[in-house]
């Protein structure tokens, strides 16, 4: 929030939603390609999992440092009050979060990985093309 502050004070709104729409274009085709394991990372996985609150705290702090919605929370901050960003982002990360587990159990044992891919990619494009539109409609 800090840094997406100190970003929309010193840079005009339109070259960072621009910045912003490639970058959710950049989502959505890492989205579709997808992530995979190595063995090694596997084998980590599976010995971490004996210590499963520490392992999901550590694996989660990690995973958020440089993700998307870090980068969505910056974009956001640059045009908006920053204690109502960092308490929206704060707040919606939790309940986000609560509902991901609910919905993604639920759907994952009902889609296959690929529907979901595909339809995580979507909303990515939909963001970026929002986003690129405002840029160049300033």
């Amino acid at each position: 929030v800090g840094i997406g502050a100190a970003m929309g004070a010193a840079l005009p709104t339109r070259p960072i939603n621009a910045i912003a729409a490639v970058a959710f274009l950049g989502f959505g085709f890492w989205t579709l390609r997808g992530d995979e394991l190595t063995a090694d990372e596997e084998e980590r996985a599976k010995r971490a999992t004996r210590h499963v609150i520490v392992s999901v705290a550590t694996v989660f702090f990690l995973a958020e440092l440089g993700d998307k919605t870090m980068l969505a929370t910056i974009t956001l901050a640059t045009r908006e009050g920053v204690i109502g960003t960092w308490l929206g982002s704060t707040v919606g990360m939790g309940a986000a979060d609560a509902l991901a587990i609910v919905v993604g159990r639920a759907l994952g044992a009902r889609l296959p990985e690929r529907t979901i891919r595909i339809a995580a990619a979507v909303s990515f494009f939909a963001f970026a093309i929002l986003l690129g539109v405002d840029a160049v409609a300033g």
